[in-house]
């Protein structure tokens, strides 16, 4: 069953990856875990680049452990900020928000 999960994660992930969302897209991937993810890494960030902005990094679950995901450069949409990847308590779990660009 955690096989199955897992390879329906990665095919869905996968697609998400090659279908572009709107630029105001905010989806709940669906990743609840039990137990909260470690503190976040401290990343070094070079100077800033004009016209790009930091994704910072994050913990993804990786269907067994949480695994960090390292933060990059990516181009700024101008009338957008980012909405950084986040872990949220919902109940006795802890559920994965994905970062996205909002107006």
């Amino acid at each position: 069953m955690k096989f199955v999960l897992s390879c329906a994660m990665a095919i869905a992930i996968g697609c998400a990856a090659v279908v572009p969302a709107p630029a105001s897209a905010h989806a709940f991937i669906g990743v609840s875990v039990g137990f909260p993810p470690p503190p976040p890494r401290v990343e070094a960030v070079v100077l800033a680049r004009p016209g790009h902005v930091w994704i910072p990094g994050y913990w993804r679950w990786n269907g067994a452990n949480h695994v960090w995901v390292g933060g990059y450069w990516t181009y700024a949409r101008p009338g957008y900020r980012y909405v950084p990847a986040r872990w949220a308590r919902t109940g006795p779990a802890w559920r994965f928000h994905a970062g996205y660009w909002a107006r």
